[in-house]
């Protein structure tokens, strides 16, 4: 499960401030913080755009089947949720690189902007066994619906729960939907 963000989405006084109360980084507390912090719709948005949304999420898809299986994905108004096999030839630092730069080149260039478009940094977690991954898919197929953004998971545009909705005469199935 993989989670990355723009640029500024998280601010550097949440950050500070989150610092203070929060000791360790890997503490679930700090993480449900950021989780609530990013939903709430923080910094520009820009992924909101249909544009850009539309551009991260092809980007997602680009290599699914040859570098990992896109298992579930959403692109949120600030960032990214993905629950991925990765094949064993690839490593997880290359596709985010690949996800991240071809994406900010995009972007900028769609936007007429330059500078920074996502954070360095990302979060990614193994999933341990089949209770924790049918969490993280609910987690990243409900998160348009617990931040608010639409009723039904399915109505958030850029996500594997929309994507039969979208393409309903499309041969190319995710293995979200090959379940």
């Amino acid at each position: 499960m993989i989670n990355f963000r723009l640029a500024d989405a998280l601010p550097s006084q949440f950050l500070e401030q989150l610092e203070q109360t929060v000791e360790k980084e890997d503490d679930p507390e700090r993480r449900k913080r950021i989780e609530a912090y990013l939903d709430a719709g923080h910094g520009s948005c820009i992924l909101r755009d249909s544009r850009i949304g539309g551009l991260v999420e092809e980007a997602l898809l680009h290599f699914d089947g040859k570098r990992y299986q896109m298992i579930e994905w959403v692109v949120m108004p600030n960032h990214v949720h993905t629950l991925v096999e990765i094949h064993p030839d690839s490593l997880l630092p290359d596709v985010l690189q690949s996800w991240k730069s071809f994406t900010a080149h995009e972007a900028n260039r769609i936007l007429d902007k330059s500078g920074k478009f996502w954070e360095e940094e990302y979060f990614d977690r193994y999933i341990r066994d089949a209770k924790h991954f049918e969490n993280a898919v609910r987690y990243i197929r409900e998160n348009p619906v617990t931040a608010g953004l639409v009723a039904k998971a399915e109505d958030w545009e850029f996500s594997s729960a929309s994507w039969k909705r979208r393409y309903p005469g499309s041969t190319r199935v995710p293995l979200a939907y090959g379940r």
